[in-house]
């Protein structure tokens, strides 16, 4: 067991290069935050699949934000997670914040791992990001003027992965969070119809929406060579997640922050900027 007195001034990153990892380490360090990178390429190195590694990262640590790759919903993860919290106490760890999932069972189960931990715990629950269009799986999709997903027309609140970002580093550097399940999303319910009509205005381009049969729709990313683990993961957000059962909108955001939630088509204008989605003539 850990030194009780150690000086403990690490925020721990666990995921720190993935889409709201990356952010919550750039904003914790510009608060002057210390921060360590939790990721198979750091040093010291974080690997879900290594517990034995985990005692030297989590050394000196006082907060831990965690994900969990690719999805809490993915077979083990409650293990792993169960494991972490374990050597996180065992280090004298003060403060965990979970990324989790909206409308996943198997998430809520890690959710309550933290929660029973005797930690300081937040949970910041979030579903289908806006980013996945620009940093994901479907950038490609947007680049060739056509969103061939398996999702009909249901809605989803799509989030910013930037208000996600916010919502952890003030879990993490600020009081008045501890307890709180913040569920996060977007300021309104869209269709993937909705998303290339905004994504349309945004570039300047017509972008569809082609709706495809999910066995197709899977098929092709197993042909195409996409990782098991990212096809598992869509498999199960369109299979079993995108069936409505998030298709409301929550004031998670606006409790944690006191602002309201980034538009969808805010985020499309502000990407289309940067020039991401600029196709070659």
């Amino acid at each position: 067991m850990t030194n009780q007195s150690e000086d403990k001034t690490i925020t721990l990153v666990i995921g720190g290069t993935g889409k709201t990892g990356k952010r919550v380490a750039e904003r914790l360090t510009a608060k002057g935050e210390k921060v360590r990178i939790g990721s198979r390429s750091s040093i010291p190195a974080f690997d879900w699949d290594r517990e034995a590694g985990w005692d030297a990262t989590l050394k000196g640590v006082k907060s831990i934000y965690i994900t969990y790759s690719p999805d809490l919903a993915m077979p083990g993860a409650t293990d792993a997670i169960s494991a972490l919290v374990w050597r996180a106490s065992l280090q004298a760890v003060q403060r965990l914040v979970l990324l989790s999932g909206r409308g996943e069972a198997e998430a809520q189960a890690c959710e309550q791992i933290v929660k029973d931990s005797g930690l300081e715990w937040t949970i910041v629950r979030a579903s289908w990001f806006n980013q996945n269009f620009s940093e994901g799986a479907f950038i490609d999709m947007v680049l060739g003027g056509a969103i061939t997903l398996p999702a009909g027309d249901t809605p989803e609140p799509f989030v910013d992965v930037d208000d996600v970002a916010d919502v952890a580093v003030a879990a993490l550097t600020e009081d008045g969070h501890n307890g709180e399940i913040y569920e996060v999303t977007g300021p309104r319910l869209m269709t993937m119809a909705d998303i290339a009509h905004d994504l349309s205005i945004a570039t300047g381009r017509k972008i569809a929406f082609i709706d495809v049969p999910h066995e197709a729709f899977i098929e092709g990313l197993t042909s195409s060579g996409a990782p098991k683990d990212v096809v598992w993961m869509l498999d199960y957000l369109f299979s079993t997640v995108l069936d409505g059962r998030n298709a409301h909108l929550t004031d998670g955001v606006e409790r944690a922050l006191g602002r309201s939630a980034k538009d969808f088509a805010e985020y499309a204008r502000d990407v289309a900027a940067t020039g991401v989605w600029r196709v070659a003539a």
